[in-house]
This record gives C-alpha cells, sequence and structure tokens, in this order.
C-alpha cells in the first residue's frame, strides 16, 4: 500500500445524463471536457476540481468544516461539478459508494479528523466492495505541520498523522497535500491509483493551498492514459489449456459468476464463455445485477440452501465447476456450509486463475482468460438440462384478504411487477437482501447491494448517490426500520436533488436479521413514525409523497399511485408487516450463521 506525505447548494440536478466510467486499461480518459481552467491563475482547487471531471464525475457528496470551505469553493466554482450537501459524513461516503456503482468513480470532500473519521466507515465498505472512491479531506494550514500546536478537530495531540493512519488498511494510496510542488504529482497518483486498482484513495489538502495558484497549474491538465496491464501470454495460454482439459471432461460442468466480476470489467467476457460453452449459468448472491438474467441458461442465485430454487442442486451436484470472481465468506457460503469440493473447482480471480488441487496460474487477466476458454471449450449443455428436468416454477403466495394485514411475500410479488429495464433495485442489509434476491431482474434493470461489508444503514446515502448518477431511471430501494434509523437524515437531500426514487419502509419492529441470528431484547427498536418523519424532512419543499400501508389494497393504492400521478416525486412508503413476518431463506440462514458464529475454540 502506497503512503506519500507531501457552498451552498444552488441546484444538485446532473448537468448531463451522459454517464461517465473510468478508463479501461489502456484507454485515455476524455469524459466531460469542462471549459478550460488553464493560465497564470490556475489553482490548486481548480485543478482537483477538473481533475474529477475529466474522470467522469459530475456530482461531489460533501460535508462542510473550516478546513474544506476554500477547497469546496473551487467544486462550486467548477461548472462540470455539482456540490451535494450531505446530511452527514457518513452518509456523503455512502453516497459517494452508490455514485461509484453507476459511474465507475465517485468523489466525497469532508474535512480533517472529525469529517474523516465519521467517513471511515463508508469508505472501508467502499473497499471491501472494489469501488473507486475518491475521499478528499481539508487538512491543517501548512503552516502548523512540524510546529508541536495542538488543533481543533483533533483528539489534542500535535500529531496530525492519526487520521491519515486510520485511512491505510481502507484505501490503496494515500497523500497529504501540504506543499504545492508536489501536489500535482500527488493528485495525479492518487486519482490514477483509484481507477487501475478500483480502489478508494485518501487525499489530504491544507486548507491555505485550494486557491493558490503555481506554475504547474498552468496549463490544462492532460487526460489520464492508464498504462493497460497485460497477462502473461505464456502464462495464459498454459492457463486456458489445462482449464479447458479439465472442463471438457466434464459431464455436467457448471459456470458461477462473482462480485469480482465488476473489478475485472469482465461481465461481457462471462457472458461470451456461456454462450460458448452451454453450461448451466449461476451467480453469487453478490453478484446478481452483473450478469443479464434474460440469458437463456440462467438457474439463478448459488447460495446453498438459501439460493434460488434447484440451482444450488445443480452446482452442487456438477462434477466441475467454474467460479469466477468468488469471494467465499461467512455469509455467502451460508455459516461455511457450502457442498462444494475444491477438486472439482477452477477458480478465477481478476488476475489469478487455480485448476483444482493442481496448478496455479498468476499474471492472468480475467478478462482475456473468459474469452481464450471460449474458443477451446466444447459445448456441453448437460447441467441445464438436467435443471430444466427438476424445474418447478415458482409457487405464488397464498392469497390474502385486500385488508387483511400485509405480508412480506405479498409485498415483494407486488414490487417484481413494478421492475424494467429504466429502473433499479437497492436492497438493504436484512432480510431484503434474501427477498430481492429474488426478483427476478429485466434486461437493463440495475441492482445494489452491500454483502461483503454488510453495514446497516448503507442503503439511504447508496441510494442518494446511485440514483444521482443514473437520473433516467427510477431506482426502488427496500429498507428496514432499524437500517433507516442510522441514516434516515440524507431522505432531505434527495428532495433537494429532486430525486424520484420509490423507498419502500419495512416496518417490522427491529432488527430483524439479528433476531434469526440470535435474540435478545436489543433487537427490539423504538418504533417511529416515519411517513410522519419523512413530512417533516419535506417541510413542504421540494416534490416528496408519503403513504402509510396496512394490507394489500392500501399496497395497490400506493403503488398505483407513486407510480402515475406522483411519478415525478421522492415517493416514500411506510409497510407496516408483523415482526415474525420474514423469508424462509432469512430462516435458515440465520441458523446456519449462528451456528458457525457459536463454534467453540479449538482445543
Amino acid at each position: 500500500m502506497d503512503n506519500e506525505i507531501g457552498s451552498q447548494l444552488s441546484s444538485c440536478k446532473p448537468a448531463s445524463n451522459d454517464v461517465g466510467c473510468p478508463p479501461q486499461n489502456g484507454s485515455v480518459s476524455t469524459i466531460q471536457d469542462s471549459p478550460s481552467h488553464g493560465g497564470s491563475h490556475a489553482t490548486l482547487g481548480s485543478h482537483i476540481a477538473h481533475r474529477l471531471v475529466q474522470i467522469g464525475i459530475s456530482d461531489v457528496f460533501s460535508v462542510p468544516g473550516d478546513f474544506n470551505l476554500t477547497l469546496l469553493d473551487c467544486i462550486v466554482a467548477e461548472p462540470g461539478l455539482n456540490n451535494i450537501g450531505c446530511c452527514n459524513e457518513l452518509n456523503a461516503g455512502y453516497a459517494a459508494d452508490g455514485y461509484a456503482r453507476a459511474r465507475g468513480v465517485g468523489a466525497c470532500v469532508v474535512t480533517f479528523t472529525v469529517g474523516g473519521l465519521s467517513i471511515l466507515n463508508a469508505i472501508a465498505g467502499a473497499y471491501s466492495e472494489n469501488l473507486p472512491v475518491i475521499c478528499i479531506v481539508g487538512g491543517p494550514n501548512t503552516n502548523d505541520y512540524g510546529t508541536n500546536r495542538i488543533l481543533h478537530h483533533t483528539i489534542g495531540l500535535p500529531d496530525f498523522s492519526q487520521e491519515i493512519r486510520c485511512f491505510q488498511p481502507v484505501t490503496c494510496y494515500q497523500a497529504v497535500i501540504n506543499h504545492l510542488d508536489d501536489a500535482h504529482e500527488l493528485i495525479d497518483k492518487a486519482i490514477s491509483t483509484a481507477l487501475k486498482e478500483s480502489k478508494p484513495v485518501y487525499i489530504s489538502v491544507s486548507c491555505n493551498l485550494p486557491t493558490t495558484t503555481h506554475p504547474t497549474f498552468s496549463r490544462e491538465p492532460i487526460p489520464f492514459a492508464l498504462s493497460p496491464k497485460t497477462s502473461n501470454s505464456k502464462g495464459l495460454e498454459a492457463a486456458v489449456e489445462a482449464a479447458a482439459a479439465f472442463l471438457n471432461k466434464a459431464v455436467k460442468p457448471v459456470m458461477v459468476g462473482g462480485p469480482k466480476l465488476r473489478v475485472a470489467k469482465a461481465t461481457e467476457a462471462f457472458v461470451e464463455l456461456s454462450d460458448a460453452s452451454g453450461y448451466a449459468l449461476a451467480v453469487m448472491p453478490s453478484a446478481k445485477g452483473l450478469v443479464p438474467e434474460h440469458h437463456p441458461h440462467f438457474i439463478g442465485t448459488y447460495w446453498g440452501a438459501v439460493g434460488t430454487a434447484f440451482c444450488g442442486e445443480i452446482v452442487e451436484s456438477a462434477d466441475a465447476y467454474l467460479f469466477v470472481g468468488p469471494i467465499f465468506n461467512d455469509y455467502s457460503s451460508v455459516g461455511y456450509s457450502l457442498l462444494l469440493k475444491k477438486e472439482k473447482a477452477i477458480i478465477v480471480q481478476p488476475e489469478r486463475v487455480v485448476i483444482a488441487n493442481g496448478p496455479a496460474f498468476g499474471c492472468v487477466l480475467m478478462k482475456d482468460f473468459l474469452p481464450a476458454l471460449a474458443k477451446k471449450i466444447k459445448k456441453n449443455t448437460t447441467a441445464y438440462e438436467n435443471y430444466q428436468r427438476i424445474y418447478i416454477p415458482d409457487g405464488v403466495p397464498l392469497k390474502c384478504e385486500p385488508t387483511e394485514p400485509l405480508k412480506v411475500n405479498i409485498l415483494f410479488q407486488h414490487i417484481q411487477k413494478m421492475l424494467s429495464g429504466d429502473g433499479a433495485v437497492i436492497a438493504e442489509t436484512g432480510d431484503s437482501w434474501f427477498n430481492c434476491q429474488k426478483l427476478k431482474l429485466p434486461e437493463g434493470c440495475g441492482y445494489e447491494f452491500q454483502m461483503q461489508y454488510g453495514s446497516i444503514g448503507w442503503s439511504v446515502g447508496a441510494l442518494l448517490g446511485y440514483a444521482q448518477s443514473v437520473p433516467d431511471k427510477r431506482v426502488i430501494a427496500c429498507i428496514g426500520d432499524g437500517s433507516f434509523q442510522v441514516t434516515a437524515q440524507d431522505v432531505s437531500t434527495m428532495m433537494r436533488c429532486e430525486q424520484r426514487s420509490i423507498i419502500f419502509l419495512i416496518n417490522n419492529g427491529g432488527y430483524t436479521i439479528e433476531v434469526e441470528i440470535h435474540d435478545g431484547p436489543y433487537n427490539v427498536i423504538k418504533n417511529w413514525n416515519y411517513t410522519g418523519l419523512v413530512d417533516a424532512i419535506h417541510n413542504g419543499e421540494g416534490k416528496c409523497w408519503t403513504m402509510k400501508v396496512y394490507n394489500e389494497k392500501d399496497l395497490t393504492d400506493a403503488i398505483e399511485i407513486a407510480t402515475g400521478d406522483k411519478k415525478d416525486c421522492l415517493c416514500f412508503i411506510e409497510v407496516i408487516v408483523h415482526k415474525d413476518d420474514t423469508s424462509k431463506e432469512l430462516l435458515e440462514w440465520g441458523s446456519r450463521v449462528s451456528s458457525a458464529n457459536s463454534r467453540p475454540p479449538n482445543p
């Protein structure tokens, strides 16, 4: 890990509906040219702002503090950027996370230490999900370094390094800019490293530098040209030969996509291989949305005992499985209960291929390996044919009377009907993980959730950022009441930004996912009047509509209004359900994770 030391929101509607993306390996980023800022009056702050525009960012999520105010002035002055003021730093970080999922890169700006340590949790989540987030912190005045002075917003020690030391484990590069001579180099190194590594970076900018000119900023910055990563040609050839030999002798091979398909930029190559091979195609839960579910050989989510019906049976009974970009943790493995055998598996990571218990090949890029393997593989549809033999269509929830208390499975039956290619789904940590996994995504429908880090409350800020990055999509968010209580404030920012998402607030009175792992009185929360809260935040300013739903009739009425008369509003629908109304998958998963958590110490 590298480590180098060195306004008021008028409108946060996107300046353009064009969605940028970070440059692919070997390409030049020429995203969104903004007016020239060069010349003798170019400053450090304007250079940073212009660089953000060049890599495809048009919205920066911030919380002002005295150390970052002049930097925010520069961001506000940049025609290609919107400064979106958030209610707290945690949500600003979550918003940058959500933005990066759709746009390819995100950015946030906070103040020194009190802001930096507040946003740290969100940056850790972005790190776990391989998202390039540029986290910029307004730092101390350059004259205070090395003076043994104690500053406010610190822990009362003259050492200013606490913040950067906290960021080191959760960022791939850190730069402290307290001198202009190397500022240009450090900024470019930080931003380019974030794009190349697909991880967050930390940039601290001394508060007296953003409006300062320097000769290195005197001309328009040249767009980034990232050096391409390339596979070792001999290693690639050997890996393909070994994998093809392994798979071609199998009787009923399958392939399973994992979350690292995103960072490897290999989703198209994965589908190409699926087309060529004819294998039954599944995804791990954290890869939902990365692989088209309308693919003719798609069989669902492989999540062991809690995955799509019949999918687990096909995967685990295969005599060879090709896992592409997987992450096997206690959550994705359902408490380490997957019935997989290493000797049957090929594991393909972004830069490495491992064949069963045999050879491993480094310096082999996933995006090179998959197309090359597609040319060597023999078509084999046996596993998919077996799936078709055992498949039984999904059951239909028991019909309930229009006025009887609403059941969760009825809610998601109606949400399924709302989905289209013009929308997206954000699923909060909790039972929404499992209910949203069962949704069948139409072509073009986005899907995001945070499985590896699983920070409750993530979805509110992520919804803000994701919706801001894709203004042409209407995003549906499914959020539990306990999670909403953590980060509710930034519904306010969604209103300021004139977003038109639909939030289903599932009110079941507590932390249901924790209840199913280990119950106790601490899992019961104070009930809020959630629609009343959102109405109070609305305060007659902007477009917002709320409704409280108790039964199916209420729900159908609410959906009709939200997709009709209120289609241009932020819609907040509070759904009242029984505290024990959970998916069967959560019941199973919770039991298995509880068992894994409660294993006694090894003797």
